[in-house]
C-alpha cells in the first residue's frame, strides 16, 4: 500500500525526499519561503505546492484543493524552529511562535491519520510549555492524542551529523502512539568520512568543474594562516599561536568551535544556515584548509547529489541549514508505518 503524505512548512524539501525514499507519495506541501519553493518545486514537481502564508484561510483552502478529497495518511508539521532555539534573543517574542499551533487549521479539514511534529529541542523546555498545551488542548478537540516530547539525535538515524531533534506524534487512537515510539530503532551510525571523502579536493577559491556546489569558499590571508596551524581531524583554534588568535577569543573558553575542523570517523555538528562559515562553527574541513563546500554540507544533511539546489551561496546555505535530513525521515518512515498499523480506524 503506498501512503500519502502532506508537508506544512515544507522548505526546500528534505522531510518530502525522505519520504519518497521510503516509497510515499508526498500529495501536496505548503510554505512561504519564494527560494526554498523554488528549490521545492525543482526536485519535486509532481506534488502541488502552495506557496503563501499559512496563517490566511485561504491558504488552507488551497491546501484541501490540493489534496482533492483524497485521504491523508501523515500531516508532517516542521514549523520553523527560530523561535525555540536557545540562540534566539527574542524568545517569547517572536511573531513565528504561534505557527506551530495554527497546522490544527490544516489538521481540521484534512484529517490525517498521523500528524507527526519536529523541531528544534529547545520546544521540550519549561519555556514552551504553554505552547505545547495550547498545541496538545487544541489536538484533543479534534479528538488527538499526542505523545511527550521527544528528544532524539539524527546521529543516531544515519546521519552523519550530530542534530538534536523534538519529536512527536499525534493520533486518534493511543495505541499508534505506543507502537510509534515502540518502532523507532536507532541505526548504524555514519561519518564525515562516509560521507565526503570522496570528494574532489580543493583549495581556497576552487570550484569542482563538474559540480558547481562543490565550490571553496575564498579565504582571507589571515584565516589561511589560521587553518595552517590547525591540527587536521578535529583540531581546534585553541592551537593557535598568540599572534594569531582573535582579539575577542583572547583569554576566553568561549566559542571553542570557531576555526574547528571536522572529524574524519564521527559526526558532524549540528550544521545551522552558517555552515560554510568558519567563523561560525566548527565548519573547517577535515584535512583541507577551508571551510566545507555546500556540497559537503549537502551531503552531511543527507540530501542527494542529484538534488537541485536554487539561489545564491547564502539562499542555499540557509535551505541547508534549516532542513530536516531526509534520511532520517526514510528511517522514522517505518515507525510512522508501525502507528498506522497499530490504528483501529
Amino acid at each position: 500500500m503506498i501512503r500519502s503524505a502532506v508537508d506544512l512548512y515544507c522548505g526546500s524539501g528534505g522531510v518530502t525526499a525522505g519520504l519518497k525514499a521510503a516509497g510515499w507519495h508526498v500529495i501536496a506541501a505548503c510554505d512561504n519561503d519564494p527560494i526554498a519553493s523554488s528549490t521545492y518545486r525543482a526536485n519535486h514537481p509532481e506534488v502541488t505546492l502552495v506557496e503563501d502564508d499559512i496563517k490566511k484561510d485561504l491558504t488552507i483552502r488551497r491546501l484541501v484543493d490540493g489534496v482533492a478529497g483524497r485521504d491523508v495518511d501523515l500531516l508532517i508539521v516542521c514549523a520553523p524552529c527560530q523561535p525555540f532555539s536557545s540562540q534566539n534573543r527574542k524568545r517569547g517574542e517572536d511573531l513565528r511562535e504561534p505557527l506551530i499551533v495554527r497546522s490544527l487549521s490544516a489538521v481540521s479539514v484534512l484529517r490525517p491519520k498521523l500528524i507527526f511534529f519536529e523541531n528544534v529541542p529547545g520546544l521540550a523546555t519549561p519555556s514552551y510549555i504553554s505552547v505545547l498545551e495550547e498545541l496538545r488542548c487544541g489536538l484533543g478537540s479534534l479528538r488527538f492524542c499526542m505523545t511527550d516530547p521527544i528528544v532524539r539525535d539524527a546521529a543516531c538515524y544515519g546521519v552523519p551529523q550530530r542534530r538534536r531533534r523534538c519529536v512527536m506524534l499525534a493520533a486518534e487512537e493511543r495505541s499508534a502512539l505506543d507502537a510509534f515510539e515502540a518502532a523507532l530503532i536507532e541505526r548504524k551510525s555514519t561519518t564525515v568520512r562516509d560521507a565526503i571523502f570522496n570528494l574532489r579536493p580543493l583549495r581556497t577559491g576552487e570550484v569542482d568543474p563538474k559540480d558547481s556546489l562543490h565550490r571553496a569558499r575564498r579565504h582571507s590571508t589571515i584565516a589561511l594562516e589560521r587553518l595552517r596551524h590547525i591540527p587536521w581531524d578535529g583540531g581546534s583554534r585553541h592551537s593557535l599561536p598568540p599572534n594569531l588568535e582573535l582579539e575577542c577569543h583572547r583569554g576566553s573558553r568561549a566559542f571553542p568551535d570557531v576555526y574547528g575542523r571536522m572529524k574524519w570517523d564521527s559526526v558532524a555538528p549540528t550544521l545551522t544556515t552558517g555552515c560554510s562559515d568558519l567563523t561560525r562553527g566548527r565548519f573547517a574541513h577535515p584535512q583541507q584548509d577551508r571551510a566545507i563546500t555546500l556540497r559537503e554540507a549537502a551531503r552531511l544533511q543527507t540530501f542527494p547529489d542529484e538534488y537541485n539546489f536554487t539561489g545564491n551561496i547564502g539562499q542555499v546555505a540557509r535551505q541547508l541549514g534549516n532542513a530536516v535530513p531526509p534520511v532520517m525521515i526514510t528511517v522514522f518512515a517505518a515507525a510512522f508505518e508501525a502507528a498506522l498499523g497499530a490504528s483501529v480506524t
